[in-house]
């Protein structure tokens, strides 16, 4: 199966081995997107804010690749403290409409933000 790698200009690079996303047989995979804007410095203070840019990262990837993120059939929100879930949540449902997709979320310690998310998306129309 092929396996076609995406960069997208508008997110941070990748810090590491891995590729922002893959496209394989009509899905995209994203990698994990912290709250950074795309010359990787940190964005917000805030929940609300980190997760606005996160999930504004992985759109921008989502894009680069021909979707959305509004096409994502899977999320997973990764947070510092379970004590910010609710801030989270409210954000995320800003965000999307139904219906939602499915999503974990899990506490992580996260060192220097507070909020990550990678997602897969479903590229067919």
């Amino acid at each position: 199966m092929p396996r076609d790698p995406v960069l997208s200009q508008e997110a941070p690079a990748p810090s590491g081995g891995y590729s922002q996303g893959i496209v394989a047989d009509g899905f995209l995979y994203l990698a994990g997107q912290g709250p950074y804007d795309a010359q990787g410095a940190r964005v917000g203070t805030t929940i609300a804010e980190q997760v606005r840019q996160v999930l504004g990262n992985l759109d921008a990837v989502a894009r680069a690749a021909g979707g959305s993120l509004h096409n994502a059939v899977r999320l997973g929100m990764y947070i510092s403290d379970m004590k910010h879930f609710d801030e989270m949540d409210a954000e995320y449902r800003a965000f999307f409409s139904d219906p939602m997709p499915a999503r974990t979320t899990i506490q992580s310690h996260l060192v220097g933000f507070d909020v990550e998310g990678d997602a897969v998306v479903w590229l067919g129309d």
